[in-house]
């Protein structure tokens, strides 16, 4: 029973985290304007894994993408492999997982098979998530790098090697900090990870002991090499005469009464 709600615990976080890793992926906040002393207010800019955005105090919005992958930085294309890579091994591990709930019957499928799907399924979890972290943590130093060595003075220098996200560059350049997708990234990992483990542990439980040991007689088969001594007590012999003559003597002395 704890195998079975272990098994089911863990393969309800990992959709929860696959969830929570494709959500960030096509979010465009992973990265948000620092508001903090900036001189200009009607302008706010962000950006993602797949388009930058600017929105203007009116609430009118303007996102542009990346129509060139040579002109990114290599850094960001990791993060972009490492979150796909990361989405197709949960996805993966969940649909594996579905196969191996012991609380479903497939036909005859026995329960070690059961286990060693389920182990499988939690390593492709666990894997998954170790790729949302490595992709959102890159991504999270690419922002650290940017905000530390940029100012508004300076100008020049942009978290993506150009001359400014969202149309601002020279003097006004902008810094940028974590946003909302970092976070939910990180969480859905995370969630991932602990999942992953989860059917893992699960898969221990669901395999029968070897070392059972049940309570009985032993019992030792009889070998080739065996040799079963024969009986050497004399046996008395078998005399059909006595039969015969005891046959004979009781229809002598029988008497017959006519009538």
């Amino acid at each position: 029973m704890a195998a079975t709600l272990c098994q089911v615990m863990g393969f309800l976080l990992s959709l929860l985290g696959v969830a929570g890793i494709i959500a960030a992926t096509g979010m465009d906040q992973w990265a948000t304007e620092d508001l903090f002393d900036n001189p200009v207010t009607a302008v706010y800019s962000y950006s993602g894994l797949w388009r930058s955005c600017v929105r203007q105090s009116s609430g009118f919005t303007e996102c542009r993408p990346y129509f060139t992958i040579l002109g990114l930085p290599a850094l960001l294309q990791a993060v972009r492999a490492l979150m796909i890579v990361g989405i197709v091994f949960g996805a993966i591990g969940c649909l594996i997982a579905i196969f191996a709930l012991k609380c479903l019957k497939m036909g005859n499928m026995e329960d070690n098979i059961k286990a060693t799907m389920t182990l499988t399924a939690g390593i492709l979890v666990v894997l998954a998530g170790v790729c949302g972290i490595a992709g959102v943590s890159a991504f999270a130093n690419l922002i650290v790098q940017s905000f530390r060595f940029t100012t508004y003075a300076d100008g020049g220098f942009s978290m993506f090697g150009g001359g400014g996200i969202g149309g601002l560059t020279g003097a006004l350049t902008p810094r940028y900090t974590f946003g909302p997708a970092l976070f939910v990234g990180w969480i859905g990992a995370a969630i991932l990870v602990i999942g992953g483990i989860m059917m893992c542990l699960a898969c221990r439980g669901m395999t029968a002991d070897k070392h059972q040991r049940y309570d009985g007689m032993a019992y030792k088969a009889a070998s080739q090499h065996t040799i079963y001594k024969s009986d050497i007590r004399p046996r008395p012999a078998y005399n059909d005469s006595y039969k015969a003559q005891s046959v004979e003597g009781r229809q002598s002395h029988q008497r017959f009464d006519y009538v």
